[in-house]
């Protein structure tokens, strides 16, 4: 018992001071794929600045890639390559982080290649060539088309509360808070339309999420045909493929569970995360965004807990794909359903490199289509006298998901609702979001729409409500 206590007493003076159990983990294991991301942001943002925007290698440096903080090189030069004649871009040099590149492709504006292709494989990318309708937009009379009446402000309107409003929205206290562009409609009609330096009416810029407001529109359409359901499961074989498929727990996930943000599916773009992997990789890597979007792991009951994810929204896209029925139908459905319906003719929606639409944030399109969008909810889902989308999918999005009843209520179906307890706008307003300052509000007790754009960055925080409730001081 002696020799056993003396040799306790030799091992606790060699064990380190601290408990194992304080050790912590510091060391960030996604840097490498952060890394790779960044340079896929950056082609993205360049290819897309340049020739989907039709920016100058100046104006993208200055502002499309300020978000990266710092990007990699400057519009002087640096370790990256624009291929003119192909519409592309390639960033980095060879070594241990891949070179990453994007290319434009017609119909769709710039598809993200992975680090295994080089630029003599854009050719295998998708593209869509669509005519466009007949007619000339400059010619057609707003709202279908891009011809706008000057006839000044109608009665009732405040030109100096109007054009206070705009100020408040253009010149920002923070040098972070960048609105490109500013529409209010009023009664159908444009009464306000403003650009910053080097925007103008033809400019596309990425949505963001407000692409979400837009892919849930469009299941809203086949749900209303009866191609879809809000509470049938979602149909599709889940990853990695099990031996019973049947008893997967991911089989009760609904269609409603994705659009209200509650699959109960495992966390991803969340958590430090977003940027690292999870849809990232189909973003701004050339990953699937279908195959990465079924992969995820069922940790809690679906319905229940509110978990703000880009690959729920992809899921119910994956879901329209099936009820199309064909890669054809699929393709054309945005373009054939809605945009050429409501004169959303600067609208490109992108896909991954495998044809599927990246509709929870990869959507480029000018202040006046979103100004149009809005218009078709204003109007209850009507079009030159056509329903297009039904006033029930209006009221489902406009319905908070009960998972975040108690929470805020802030959230609906693919929009954002006005949070409980803010009463300096009306409770009936609701908006798409998107990052960098993506806004487009509805505001049906007042019959107004209000557009914002911007390439906010850093904490970014533009008050779209604040927006909202000065706007409508011009027209209370």
């Amino acid at each position: 018992m002696k020799h056993l206590t003396s040799l306790l007493f030799t091992l606790t003076l060699l064990l380190p001071s601290h408990s194992f159990a304080q050790q912590e983990e510091n060391y960030d294991y996604w840097q490498h794929q952060r890394a790779m991301v960044k340079r896929g942001q950056q082609a993205i943002f360049m290819c897309n600045g340049l020739f989907t925007s039709n920016r100058t290698l100046e104006q993208v440096f200055d502002q499309e890639l300020a978000f990266l903080r710092p990007p990699i090189g400057t519009a002087s030069g640096g370790d990256y390559n624009v291929d003119w004649n192909r519409r592309a871009v390639e960033i980095g040099a060879v070594g241990a982080v891949p070179v990453m590149r994007a290319a434009f492709r017609e119909g769709i504006g710039c598809v993200i290649l992975p680090p295994d292709q080089t630029l003599a494989d854009i050719d295998k990318l998708p593209e869509m060539t669509l005519p466009y309708p007949p007619g000339d937009p400059a010619r057609i009379p707003w709202p279908n088309g891009d011809l706008v009446d000057n006839n000044g402000l109608p009665t009732g309107v405040d030109a100096a509360a109007l054009q206070a409003a705009s100020d408040w929205a253009f010149e920002r206290e923070s040098a972070e808070q960048v609105t490109l562009s500013l529409i209010v409609v009023y009664n159908g009609e444009i009464i306000h339309e403003r650009y910053a330096p080097g925007f103008d009416v033809t400019t596309r810029t990425r949505t963001w999420s407000t692409a979400k407001s837009i892919a849930g529109t469009l299941i809203g359409m086949l749900v209303d045909q009866g191609r879809m359901a809000l509470d049938q499961p979602l149909g599709f074989a889940w990853l990695p493929a099990n031996r019973s498929p049947e008893t997967d727990p991911r089989n009760a996930i609904t269609l409603r569970h994705v659009l209200n943000m509650s699959s109960g599916l495992d966390t991803i773009d969340n958590r430090g995360r977003e940027y690292a992997t999870g849809s990232g990789l189909s973003y701004w890597a050339g990953a699937s965004s279908v195959t990465g979007a079924r992969s995820r792991a069922l940790i809690r009951e679906p319905g229940t807990y509110w978990d703000y994810e880009n690959y729920d929204t992809l899921l119910g896209v994956y879901a329209m794909k099936l009820a199309l029925g064909g890669e054809k139908a699929y393709a054309e459905f945005p373009r054939r359903a809605l945009f050429d319906r409501i004169g959303m003719r600067n609208t490109l929606v992108s896909t991954d490199r495998f044809g599927d639409f990246i509709l929870s944030s990869q959507v480029y399109t000018n202040a006046r289509d979103l100004a149009r969008f809005g218009l078709l909810y204003l109007q209850n889902g009507m079009w030159d006298g056509e329903r297009l989308i039904s006033q029930e999918w209006i009221d489902f999005v406009r319905t908070p998901a009960p998972a975040t009843v108690g929470w805020g209520s802030q959230y609906g179906g693919q929009w954002w609702l006005v949070p409980e307890g803010r009463d300096d706008v009306p409770a009936d307003a609701y908006s798409t979001s998107g990052n960098r300052g993506q806004y487009t509000v509805v505001v049906p007790s007042h019959n107004v729409v209000i557009v914002r754009r911007g390439l906010d960055y850093g904490r970014q925080g533009f008050d779209r409500w604040g927006l909202t409730r000065e706007v409508l001081k011009a027209i209370e």
